[in-house]
């Protein structure tokens, strides 16, 4: 396997933002009640995430050390401001839907993290493959997350109802302490399932 290609693997599965790394936990869990939602503030948190990885890669030669955090959070800035611009445009409900939470996504520990931990420290192509693996990586978790909310909480898929009225509906999955519960499950499944098992590079070693 190429090393972009473990990068990208890895961001997605073994080095999970929030499975593994356990960073911007406030969005996921404020931003998953439903499908729609989880999955519109996980792509807006990929570009912006894969535009300043890139950005910050090219430009790390150049930024002084003692003042490249304030850089990164204006490179990030940036980002954000046309990805909320674009939603404003093109997708107001979505915007009005996930309301503080697309400019908060500045402060996102994902993608400072990235910024700092990876793209200060590698070109511009690996840096792209390690943001859309963070990307989506934060995305599917989300989409997961809202899918099992909005569809015990509400009894509807991608709001379309799907479950019978009779079907018992469970309002806290869709309140805060469903964020917790619901996050602490596939973290569980997760865990026992994948990272139990050794990567496959450790396996032949």
């Amino acid at each position: 396997m190429s090393n972009n290609l473990k990068v990208l693997r890895d961001g997605i599965i073994f080095d999970n933002p929030i499975l593994v790394q356990v960073v911007g936990m406030c969005a996921t869990l404020a931003t998953s009640t439903s499908i729609i939602n989880g999955v519109g503030m996980g792509l807006s948190t990929a570009v912006v995430l894969i535009g300043s990885n890139v950005v910050i890669s090219l430009l790390r030669k150049f930024i002084p050390d003692t003042v490249r955090i304030p850089c990164f959070v204006v490179v990030i800035a940036s980002f954000v401001t046309i990805v909320q611009l674009l939603l404003q445009a093109y997708m107001p409900a979505l915007n009005d839907a996930l309301g503080l939470y697309i400019p908060l996504i500045v402060v996102n520990c994902i993608i400072l993290a990235r910024a700092e931990g990876f793209a200060s420290k590698n070109n511009a192509v690996a840096s792209f493959f390690d943001g859309l693996g963070n990307g989506l990586g934060f995305t599917c978790l989300l989409a997961v997350m809202g899918a099992v909310r909005e569809l015990l909480g509400s009894g509807t898929f991608l709001n379309i109802k799907v479950l019978p009225d009779a079907f018992p509906k469970t309002l806290m999955i869709i309140m805060s302490p469903g964020a917790f519960f619901t996050l602490g499950i596939i973290m569980a499944l997760f865990k026992y399932t994948v990272l139990s098992k050794k990567k496959p590079e450790e396996s032949e070693e």
